[in-house]
């Protein structure tokens, strides 16, 4: 883990504190804190690809931080390097990729939250993509997990196996093939320009990215660290994974629980599928499972009990 990292509150917005955290000598990672009880349980919550830390919030004060907020949760939204408020954006010069996430953002966010709260454990919400960033952290840092309390992980899934029309055009077709052709053009994917991302994705995160979402070994390109032998290994906090019956290809739910048996049946995971059929509204989506009109009635109060004590 990096030690380069230091913290500087910069101002106080109608949504709370932000915080910048500066992980190399150019590299400022964006933090937004939602808090009404200075002493309520620490949340740290992380975004996944092609995306950024609005996925859990609307500057109009919707979303699953502000309503922890509102129960009494002391929330830090985070945004990656190059994503969001971090700083500077991404370009054809960046040069980092997931290993970066995995190595100097993650564990830099959770030092940020223990140095705001202190010896106090933090749970941390996740998803799609950054709900691997996580795990990919924890199993190779064995002393931060002392530090995590309880883990949610909304669609997260680490490979891709779902077969329909979906998954053809999502993965295969636009990511596969047209980000590979994207990032040969401008060097880096420009998912936000050509509208099939709320953020960029840098050449490397993206080269290292479709290694991992085909079945197959989980192994670090860089290093070749051992993910998959490590999260075997790795005594994971308390952790509730989420599905949405809806979504056909970034979180399928078959893809969802075959990241849990990765991990190993013996870890204290659970698994909620958000459909009609156990009581939701509607069933839920990649994306409506955070930012939808009935999320904040359906699950986010299973979500926020889970969080206060791990058990459904």
């Amino acid at each position: 883990m990096t030690d380069r990292m230091g913290t500087e509150p910069s101002l106080l917005t109608p949504h709370g504190k932000i915080i910048e955290i500066q992980v190399t000598d150019t590299d400022i990672l964006f933090m937004r804190r939602f808090c009404e009880n200075p002493e309520g349980k620490p949340v740290l919550m992380v975004h996944g690809a092609i995306e950024d830390s609005h996925i859990f919030y609307s500057e109009s004060g919707k979303g699953l931080a502000p309503y922890l907020a509102r129960q009494g949760f002391d929330v830090y939204v985070a945004d990656f390097r190059g994503h969001g408020g971090s700083n500077p954006s991404i370009s054809r010069e960046s040069r980092y990729g997931q290993y970066e996430m995995i190595c100097e953002d993650f564990p830099a966010m959770i030092q940020t939250v223990r140095r705001e709260r202190g010896n106090v454990p933090v749970s941390v919400v996740s998803h799609s993509w950054g709900g691997v960033i996580v795990s990919s952290s924890l199993s190779r840092f064995p002393e931060m997990r002392k530090l995590v309390s309880s883990l949610v992980y909304f669609g997260s899934k680490r490979s891709i196996r779902a077969r329909n029309l979906k998954k053809f055009w999502k993965i295969n077709l636009l990511w596969n093939i047209v980000g590979s052709i994207l990032c040969r053009i401008y060097g880096y994917l420009p998912a936000r320009q050509f509208s099939f991302g709320a953020d960029n994705e840098t050449k490397g995160y993206f080269r290292e990215t479709v290694q991992w979402i085909r079945p197959g070994n989980w192994i670090d390109p860089r290093d070749g660290f051992d993910y998959a032998s490590a999260v075997k290994e790795t005594a994971f906090p308390p952790a509730l994974f989420i599905a949405g019956a809806g979504d056909k290809c970034l979180g399928f739910p078959g893809d969802v629980k075959a990241f849990i048996d990765e991990h190993g049946r013996s870890q204290p995971f659970q698994f909620l599928l958000l459909s009609k059929q156990n009581g939701n509204s509607l069933d839920y989506g990649h994306i409506d499972m955070l930012t939808g009109e009935q999320a904040e009635h359906d699950h986010f109060p299973i979500v926020a009990k889970w969080l206060l004590g791990p058990t459904l």
